[in-house]
């Protein structure tokens, strides 16, 4: 015996059965309109899909000009710890060549050689000096340990260099520890 239930068609089957429109019980003009509108549902489908994968190739493109970006500035920063590590060899250099006065012209010449050569690297790899002397103080580049009033310069004008400073690929490596001048006009920058 079958049961009343038995022959019950589920909700699945229910909406397959909505949604398969026998073709015959539509006239032509009806059968036209449903397609059309299918053709139109499809064209914005495929436009969103279109919409979305020119979204995900601009992603794309955005994060791979991003890792180039940052690789460029990995090679060319690499150098910065290194850098400033041999910043101190430059300063003592420096002061055992202003120091040899009373040495032997022979000393005194390869001390000035030695340290040539050791700037002449650094430059090699864009490492660049900082000596401001006479220049306009500058806080990007600059550090102000003192200011002394001297009528004889400008304002805000570099009067001594106390330590040089440094940049690697115009990026500061060390700031230039200055002596400003408080006396005088101000200097204008040409």
């Amino acid at each position: 015996m079958s049961h009343p239930e038995d022959s019950k068609p589920t909700a699945a089957e229910e909406q397959t059965n909505e949604a398969v429109v026998e073709p015959l019980d539509l006239s032509p003009e009806e059968q036209i309109a449903g397609l059309t509108a299918q053709i139109e549902t499809l064209q914005q489908e495929l436009a969103e899909a279109k919409d979305q994968m020119l979204r995900a190739a601009a992603d794309a493109q955005n994060a791979r000009r991003r890792a180039e970006a940052d690789i460029e500035k990995a090679h060319k920063f690499a150098l910065e710890k290194f850098a400033k590590e041999l910043l101190p060899v430059a300063d003592s250099l420096e002061k055992a060549s202003d120091a040899m006065v009373s040495a032997e012209e022979s000393q005194r010449e390869g001390v000035a050689m030695t340290l040539k050569m050791f700037i002449g690297a650094l430059e090699k790899f864009n490492i660049q000096q900082v000596h401001p002397q006479g220049e306009t103080f500058n806080p990007q580049f600059h550090e102000a340990m003192s200011m002394v009033p001297n009528p004889e310069l400008p304002a805000h004008a570099v009067m001594d260099v106390l330590q040089k400073g440094y940049t690697l690929n115009e990026r500061l490596l060390r700031p230039a520890m200055v002596v400003v001048a408080t006396g005088g006009p101000a200097k204008k920058d040409a």
